[in-house]
């Protein structure tokens, strides 16, 4: 199958072209900044602005993939800092992703989606189908996409489907998301012994290791159509309060710091989320599952950063 990434330099991207190559899949990567070299060489990586309409239906054309997967996205802490950027790669980019596969005749969009389309006031866990009062332009603009995926599901036969992704972590530079405290607290536990973070320790959203989010874009796409209710559905892992992390980390790094100093307006953010996610539609739909818990990530994830830290990469991206 050939497959076609956006957004590929991002946080999803590498691990995700990693699961699709083992697959046997041909995968052509793109981003504002493609990477020199793929994985091995066995990834083609292309310059692409989603914004530029033109442009992407020139390279879905030229491509024609049986697969895209649409990561290109400005997250939440930093789409507040630039709104009409978030706006213009989030919404515009999601129209001409999807407005190509429709006159390129793509068999399937894969769109990734937040927990930032919900807003204050939310049962407890929130499952898919309440009302959506996204707090930032973030989360507006992915409420909107969910939206046109439905509506080229069901005005020109697309088959777009996707997930609401909980806070993602793995080993990699923070990507400016309301979330990243959790990554930093195995981040700077590891290169300073400690972190001061920016939320309260009983702040507490839903969060997932990225193997399991990988594979939930692995599954999701080879699920047959009939068995789906819905186009975008809510996955989820894990929700533990921010010192359960800092815990879960002290536990592994014995000596390291944790403290809490609040910032208000990615506090706020934090506190519009769910506390956690009802994923039982996933679950009954399409087999969903998650395999890693706060424990077993921190197993994993520590011995990764620190492999990556000693051999320089820098992973705080600055």
């Amino acid at each position: 199958m050939r497959i076609l990434l956006t957004g590929a330099g991002g946080q999803l991207g590498g691990d995700l072209i990693t699961a699709l190559l083992a697959q046997g899949h041909e995968v052509i990567a793109t981003d504002l900044r493609p990477a020199a070299a793929g994985q091995n060489g066995r990834t083609r990586w292309d310059a692409l602005d989603v914004t530029r309409g033109d442009d992407v239906l020139t390279c879905v054309e030229r491509i024609a993939p049986d697969r895209v997967y649409h990561l290109a996205a400005i997250l939440s802490a930093r789409g507040e800092q630039q709104p009409q950027l978030a706006y213009a790669v989030n919404q515009t980019g999601t129209w001409n992703v999807l407005e190509a596969c429709r006159q390129a005749r793509v068999p399937q969009l894969v769109f990734t989606s937040s927990i930032a389309v919900y807003g204050p006031g939310l049962p407890d866990p929130t499952p898919e189908d309440v009302a959506l009062h996204p707090t930032t332009i973030y989360g507006a603009t992915k409420a909107a996409g969910e939206m046109l995926c439905d509506y080229y599901c069901h005005r020109w036969g697309l088959d777009a489907r996707g997930v609401r992704f909980p806070g993602l972590i793995n080993a990699a530079v923070p990507g400016g998301g309301s979330s990243d405290y959790a990554l930093f607290m195995y981040l700077d536990g590891l290169r300073r012994g400690a972190y001061d973070a920016f939320c309260r320790a009983d702040t507490r959203i839903p969060l997932m290791y990225m193997p399991d989010a990988v594979r939930a874009l692995i599954e999701l796409p080879a699920a047959p159509r009939q068995h789906l209710g819905r186009s975008v559905y809510n996955i989820a892992a894990f929700s533990p309060r921010a010192d359960e992390i800092a815990a879960s980390v002290a536990r592994a790094l014995p000596g390291v710091q944790f403290t809490f100093t609040p910032d208000p307006a990615r506090q706020a953010i934090l506190d519009s989320w769910p506390r956690a996610l009802d994923d039982a539609r996933a679950r009954a739909d399409w087999g969903w599952r998650h395999e890693f818990d706060l424990e077993a990530m921190t197993a994993d994830l520590l011995p990764q950063m620190r492999t990556l830290l000693g051999a320089g990469v820098d992973l705080a991206g600055h």
